[in-house]
């Protein structure tokens, strides 16, 4: 089976949280859930420090703070009416996976916001890698219906993979 997720790990604290096989599993229950084939899709996924998105953050959103996790998605697939679903994406032929986008997150923001919110590590990174393919597939969370839909459908896939609704 050919892997959905190409992991660079940046930041070695990332290997002991097991970030690429975290990765994974939250791509496949993510499209598994969405209805989307697990085959002929691929995500590049960089694990990296606060400093690291920082710079990113600096130059894709003029923010030049640490933030959890940001996504670029390779094509715009969101719905016109606020609430509506995405766009779905095709998946490519055997050999040319349909790349969906990148995602960065960081070590040092999702450490401590998993201490604040008294979470473990490996829930908070799961519901954020969550969070950022979805960005990757067409969700967003600036208009309400739109935020609705997004954490309705991070709700499902993380009861699905055994975790708590992150925003009770």
């Amino acid at each position: 089976m050919e892997p959905l997720v190409d992991t660079l790990i940046e930041d070695s604290r990332w290997h002991a949280l097991g970030l690429a096989g975290l990765a994974e599993r939250v791509a496949r229950a993510s499209l598994a859930e969405l209805g989307l084939p697990e085959a002929g899709f691929e995500i590049s996924l960089m694990g990296c420090d606060d400093a690291r998105i920082a710079e990113l953050n600096a130059d894709f959103r003029g923010k030049p703070t640490p933030t959890n996790v940001l996504s670029w998605p390779a094509e715009e697939r969101a719905a016109e009416e606020d609430g509506g679903l995405p766009d779905a994406p095709e998946p490519g032929p055997e050999g040319m996976a349909e790349e969906l986008g990148d995602i960065a997150i960081a070590w040092e923001t999702c450490e401590r916001e998993a201490a604040e919110q008294d979470k473990p590590m490996a829930d908070h990174v799961t519901h954020l890698l969550i969070h950022g393919l979805l960005h990757l597939l067409g969700y967003d969370h600036v208009r309400d219906g739109d935020a609705e839909l997004m954490e309705s459908t991070e709700i499902r896939i993380l009861a699905k993979m055994g975790i708590a609704n992150p925003y009770d």
